[in-house]
């Protein structure tokens, strides 16, 4: 089901598709704190487990042929305390080097996968 995108690196997912893609824009699944291996990075660590969500986007619209300046927004989703929404939204700041799109910090009770801290979501639509 996506062969593409484990070929460029991202672990496996279990019957769900990363992205779509439809004309100029690329419909995208949230992104996971996950390494190549599917191991969760960064337990404990919301900053980490953001840079790694945002990794993991930026080979996916490399997979599809966007770009990071394709991305029309970010939604970031967190679990814990008002300290892993400011770690996590730091590491979001310098991923984007100052320059974030548009964007939603949400906290949230939980994710999809035990010690999973963080996902992110993005809008990408490619301008014509």
């Amino acid at each position: 089901m996506n062969e593409a995108e484990e070929a460029a690196g991202l672990p496996k997912t279990s019957n769900y598709r990363y992205a779509k893609r439809v004309g100029n824009q690329l419909f995208v699944a949230g992104q996971v704190p996950h390494d190549s291996n599917g191991q969760l990075v960064g337990q404990s660590a919301p900053s980490v487990q953001a840079t790694q969500c945002l990794a993991n986007l930026r080979q996916l619209l490399i997979v599809y042929g966007f770009s990071e300046s394709d991305i029309q927004q970010v939604t970031i989703y967190v679990i814990g305390e008002p300290a892993n929404l400011a770690s996590a939204w730091n590491a979001v700041e310098q991923w984007f080097d100052d320059e974030v799109p548009p964007a939603t910090l949400l906290g949230v009770a939980q994710l999809g996968y035990v010690d999973q801290l963080v996902e992110i979501d993005a809008t990408i639509i490619q301008e014509t």
